[in-house]
């Protein structure tokens, strides 16, 4: 049977991927990665036909290249750099990184292994090819689309009627419906609404002429932990240096949370401040967090109108107008929202992830601000991380009495 690409870019993927890998490429090409795959739903089963059909896609994913059109975008981007864009010339995805297995209940294992600058890339690739052909196989496609094309409609409508006064960047490529549906989405999205500001697939920000807008996630931080001379509670210090030292404080939103954001503050201090233009809110309570992170700015006297605060955490828009109307006179607020604009259909969407669990052979997790978002493949090293952070909170709360 003919197969239908899902990936036919290496552009379509998430802007912070290009972001990472370009740091590691020029400060930590001796770590290695091994990603894991998990589906936080309960009750999914993947058939033997739907493993089949995604190693097929992954196969096809690997004979990807780059080509001149998409280097020469790619090195429009202003903190993009011309040495990494000529890597990027010679790179590929290497399939020998993949494996791909399914248990007898169907439970599917996906693990990438390989050198960091190249298993990290592999991420949004596998969740876009993972969950399109899930809901393909698993439903009546037609009949999703149908369902997705209706919700669209009646949020379009809202924000044109003044329902909803937001600005957002679209950040749906790793659990959309499918490669078709995101374009369409982002599509009139952008020239339906005045609230759009960009997406984080690059492939669609070029195909669009929007802005691609995208930092850095959890595993540019949680990689430090692999690093033997970093002290596991320092990492967030060592990860804001290497990011500030490679974009010079472009590109310069920072992620609070991974080893909890009570954690990051101590590090987020003054030149970190002054250096960042905004910070990353993704679990926990967001109206606490951007209250806190408030707070944290006056204290280094930094004026708060000045910065942004940009909310990414299982948003929908009902939630993001009210983010909006709590925060917009006293800071910069923007929003990235995902599945609910990729993957909002009459069925559950998949909540599915795929997490840097190692690093030279070393666990490595995140805790954040939600418990239930940790993913570590060993709990005894997770327990040892929390004793860690906990440590240095302790003592930094018992120096400040």
């Amino acid at each position: 049977m003919e197969l239908h690409p899902i990936v036919t870019s290496l552009l379509d993927t998430d802007l912070y991927k290009f972001n990472m890998d370009q740091v590691i490429f020029h400060k930590h090409t001796d770590l290695c990665g091994q990603y894991y795959f998990k589906c936080r739903n309960e009750n999914i089963v993947f058939t033997e036909r739907m493993v089949d059909e995604i190693k097929a896609q992954v196969d096809h994913l690997c004979s990807l290249s780059f080509t001149k059109d998409e280097l020469d975008y790619l090195r429009s981007i202003r903190f993009i750099k011309n040495d990494y864009v000529e890597f990027l010339r010679l790179w590929h995805p290497i399939r020998d990184y993949v494996s791909i297995n399914r248990s007898e209940n169907g439970e599917l294992s996906v693990v990438v292994d390989g050198p960091l600058f190249s298993a990290m890339q592999f991420e949004i690739y596998l969740l876009e090819i993972i969950n399109e052909v899930y809901f393909r196989m698993a439903y009546d496609y037609d009949e999703l689309i149908e369902a997705a094309k209706k919700k669209l409609d009646k949020k379009i409508a809202a924000f044109n009627d003044g329902t909803y006064n937001f600005r957002f960047a679209e950040f749906g490529c790793r659990r959309r419906l499918s490669r078709e549906w995101e374009d369409v989405v982002v599509k009139r999205l952008a020239t339906e609404t005045k609230n759009c500001v960009g997406t984080s697939n690059v492939y669609l920000a070029k195909k669009h002429n929007l802005t691609p807008i995208g930092t850095y996630a959890h595993e540019y931080v949680q990689m430090y932990q692999g690093i033997d001379e970093i002290p596991l509670s320092y990492t967030n210090h060592y990860a804001m240096q290497d990011w500030y030292d490679e974009y010079k404080g472009d590109n310069g939103t920072a992620l609070t949370d991974t080893l909890t954001t009570e954690l990051f503050l101590l590090d987020f201090n003054r030149s970190m401040v002054n250096n960042y233009t905004g910070v990353r809110h993704d679990s926990g309570d967001p109206f606490e967090w951007g209250e806190m992170m408030i707070s944290h700015y006056k204290k280094y006297g930094a004026d708060p109108k000045s910065k942004l605060l940009l909310f990414s955490d299982s948003l929908d828009f009902d939630r993001a107008e009210k983010l909006f109307n709590h925060f917009k006179d006293r800071v910069k607020v923007s929003f990235g929202i995902g599945t609910f604009c990729s993957n909002d259909t009459s069925v559950e969407p998949l909540n599915i992830v795929i997490k840097l669990q190692y690093v030279n052979g070393q666990p490595v997790a995140k805790i954040s601000d939600s418990p239930g978002k940790s993913m570590c493949q060993d709990e005894d090293y997770l327990k040892y991380l929390k004793n860690s952070v906990a440590f240095r909170i302790a003592r930094q709360r018992g120096q400040q009495l």
